[in-house]
């Protein structure tokens, strides 16, 4: 299972390539992952990059939500998918992004690549420099998701689906 982690610089060119930060490369090539499908966000001004696997997983759940002989949710789905393009890495690990994306996403030259689970962020340097919430929503926040649950350490979740008791 991917899970991409960092915050890393990087500079595209005059055409519009960047190269994908090493230890992400890394991770894709030990998924045996040759071909990255690109999607401006949903919510913000950033791009995503999914692993091949990942965005049909996505794309999968999404079809599954979605009626499609429902016109609306046809819509739904059409712009999802028609919103993305398969790239994939040349030999040096750069992926072109398409000028129409450089533009949704406000990138002249400094990228901020960012590690998002199994997804990669793609920000404008300046964008991503703002902090994404300030430090009283972030902490309001996750005590709003998480504060009012009694917690078991991972492992111990895990093991407790390993070993049920009787």
């Amino acid at each position: 299972m991917i899970r991409f982690l960092g915050n890393i610089e990087a500079k595209a060119d005059v055409k519009g390539r960047v190269f994908i930060p090493a230890g992400f490369r890394k991770q894709l090539q030990a998924a045996s992952e040759e071909r990255l499908v690109l999607r401006k966000d949903v919510y913000q001004d950033c791009l995503v990059l999914y692993p091949e696997s990942v965005w049909f997983s996505t794309q999968n759940q999404l079809r599954q939500r979605l009626n499609k002989w429902n016109a609306r949710q046809q819509a739904i789905f059409r712009q999802f998918v028609s919103d993305a393009e398969i790239v994939v890495p040349d030999g040096n690990g750069r992926i072109l992004i398409p000028k129409r994306y450089l533009q949704m996403a406000g990138i002249q030259s400094d990228v901020r690549f960012i590690g998002m689970d199994n997804t990669i962020e793609i920000w404008a340097k300046e964008r991503a420099e703002q902090p994404f919430m300030s430090p009283e929503e972030f902490s309001q926040a996750l005590q709003e998701v998480l504060g009012d649950e009694t917690c078991l350490p991972e492992d111990a979740i895990e093991s407790q689906y390993q070993n049920p008791m009787p």
